[in-house]
């Protein structure tokens, strides 16, 4: 190679990332022909009239760019959904903001808010895109571990992981991975806690209306004093089945949407104007993100059930669609290894816990998903019987 050619040497990011476990565990699934209830996505259409309000949308010419801020009929449906629900009124047009799928939102809030040397409190085990978010805004991550077996919040330790240099907390309810789901109680307690300070709390709500056994999602919207401090985020595609869309939303008070949006302008500038419009035509009923927890409750306890004739141990589903399990009545094997065993050897796959905390801790439990059509959870359990 010539010398005009080189390419010039690059110091990476991120020294120690490799390849997700998710994408392993995918790929592991597909060479086994195992059933694959890792990858947290539905494995069923949606309702056909959401893909026909998409396409009436590009029949009517509306492909081209839309509002930064996303469409104001989609603005407006989000507004009156969580003023319904939450009893929170934020304005449509100061307020909320459509975004490139609640991944994208969170990166931007982090951004947005976070300065070189600023510290982040993050709760173990944990969404995987957190860590990676803050140390690309050039800040510290403070990792506060959720209490083991349970998965509660653990205010003493969160109390002493705040500092003069705690910029913002990210928490996350319902909870992925471990199904747990805050109370108000807990709500409450984490806004008395945070009240004499300035730190934001970044509310990851993507499973907001999968919340089960009569329970409530305690939003960050229904707590006045974390409201006025929080960039909350949710997302279209898991409540509507359609996780490749890729569309979400974040609500926050007006100072915190317009440094948001300053960031958002610069990072995908908007989101793909058909779907909004879809979207917006869609939510004029809510019959289908209320009728949710039924669906997957539904869907949890047919699982539940079939998992209970096998030697795991079944932990609390409290929301979103995932179920935890031990494995310590079955196995001695660490999670991870567990979890390719099973996948190549009873031909199921899931993922190891350990992959949602930084320095790996194994409590010998795995999570699987169960947003999959009756007969493809119907399949895995009959694998699941032989253990």
């Amino acid at each position: 190679m010539s010398t005009i050619e080189r390419t010039p040497p690059l110091q990476t990011k991120f020294p120690t990332m490799g390849t997700t476990i998710f994408t392993v565990m995918s790929a592991l699934a597909t060479e086994k022909g195992a059933v694959n209830l890792g990858q947290g996505f539905p494995d069923f259409e949606c309702d056909p009239k959401l893909v026909d309000a998409v396409t009436e949308a590009m029949k009517k010419g509306l492909n081209q760019y839309p509002p930064m801020t996303g469409i104001a009929p989609l603005r407006e449906a989000v507004a009156a959904k969580v003023a319904a629900l939450y009893g929170r009124t934020y304005d449509p047009a100061a307020e909320i903001t459509i975004t490139a799928g609640a991944t994208q939102a969170i990166i931007t809030a982090v951004l947005a808010i976070v300065k070189p040397g600023d510290e982040v409190i993050v709760l173990e085990p944990c969404y995987d895109s957190y860590v990676p978010n803050i140390e690309l805004a050039g800040g510290t991550v403070v990792r506060v571990p959720l209490v083991p077996g349970t998965f509660r919040p653990d205010f003493p330790k969160i109390a002493a992981a705040l500092s003069p240099r705690t910029r913002a907390i990210m928490i996350n309810s319902p909870h992925n991975p471990s199904g747990t789901v805050w109370t108000r109680e807990e709500m409450l307690q984490l806004q008395d806690l945070l009240a004499p300070t300035d730190v934001f709390v970044i509310s990851d709500e993507v499973y907001e209306h999968m919340v089960f056994d009569g329970q409530l999602h305690q939003s960050a919207a229904r707590i006045p004093g974390l409201a006025a401090r929080s960039l909350i985020v949710s997302s279209f595609g898991k409540t509507y089945h359609v996780t490749g869309w890729k569309v979400g939303y974040v609500a926050a008070p007006a100072v915190l949407t317009a440094e948001f949006r300053k960031v958002h302008q610069f990072n995908v500038f908007t989101v793909n104007t058909p779907m909004q419009y879809g979207l917006a035509s869609y939510m004029a009923s809510p019959d289908p993100y209320l009728q949710l927890p039924a669906f997957y409750q539904r869907k949890r306890d047919l699982f539940r059930e079939g998992l209970a004739r096998t030697r795991f141990k079944l932990l609390p589903s409290e929301g979103t669609y995932f179920q935890c399990v031990e494995i310590s009545r079955m196995s001695d094997l660490k999670e991870d290894e567990f979890c390719k065993w099973l996948t190549s050897e009873i031909g199921v796959a899931a993922i190891p816990l350990s992959a949602f905390y930084g320095n790996g801790f194994d409590q010998r439990v795995v999570r699987f998903c169960f947003a999959k059509k009756d007969e493809t959870l119907r399949a895995a359990l009959e694998r699941l019987a032989k253990l």
